[in-house]
């Protein structure tokens, strides 16, 4: 059974293809029969099978294909050879491009691009103005956000949390450590900026030593010490270049 049909009229231009909204012929998810949805080129773009829908004014074009549960909304872009399935959710002015395939629990939005051979994973989180390409792959709980730029063969996983202006080409680029005194919490601390990323906090080294220290002289004495490790690393590495 189908469950939408592809309108003739308002068809819209995109990259000199001519696109036309989808209407949902029958009730799933939270969408209801006689629903508008957003663009596609065709059905091989949208499956009939699953929850999988394009909502509001997103589009998906060319070769990409969105199917199981997964959901493109606002004004997000899928096109080229990319995929988006399982429970994965597009939102923003996203774009999925090239080969890219987004899946599982992910979830992009924002300005973020993911393109290339890039795959987005497990229960990750891109968003703001991050790029993702090449055969990068960032999947568990990692989070990805505001420049920040995944790329080569790099991998992004775990409690990852890569913020800022950080660019990641290889597993070396940044280090996770985990607060075993109070919270439990992971924090990351990002090689190409030499900046830490904190539950909310986000800044120099010398910056987390000192608002760690306002939070209490437990947590300032252990922050200078991860801060003072990283620093000997970071000379250590130097040294042997």
């Amino acid at each position: 059974m189908k469950k939408y049909k592809i309108l003739e009229d308002g068809s819209i231009k995109f990259r000199g293809k001519s696109l036309c909204r989808i209407q949902a012929l029958i009730d799933f998810a939270d969408v209801k029969a006689g629903d508008i949805g957003g663009y596609v080129e065709s059905e091989n773009n949208l499956s009939h099978e699953g929850e999988a829908w394009v909502y509001d004014n997103a589009i998906v074009c060319d070769d990409a294909r969105v199917f199981h549960n997964a959901k493109v909304y606002w004004d997000a872009k899928v096109f080229d050879h990319a995929k988006v399935y399982y429970e994965a959710k597009i939102h923003g002015s996203a774009e999925i491009y090239g080969n890219a395939e987004v899946f599982c629990d992910a979830y992009v939005a924002g300005n973020a691009k993911i393109y290339g051979n890039a795959k987005i994973h497990g229960k990750s989180n891109i968003s703001g103005n991050a790029k993702v390409y090449g055969n990068a792959a960032v999947f568990g709980a990692a989070e990805v956000c505001d420049d920040a730029e995944i790329y080569g063969n790099a991998e992004v996983y775990g409690e990852a949390q890569i913020y800022g202006s950080a660019k990641i080409s290889n597993r070396e680029d940044y280090i996770v450590f985990k607060n075993s005194w109070s919270s439990g919490r992971y924090f990351t601390y990002t090689r190409s900026n030499k900046m830490w990323q904190v539950g909310c906090f986000y800044g120099t080294g010398e910056e987390l030593v000192k608002k760690a220290y306002e939070d209490s002289e437990l947590s300032g004495k252990n922050y200078s010490l991860y801060v003072e490790l990283v620093k000997n690393l970071e000379k250590n590495l130097e040294n042997n270049n």
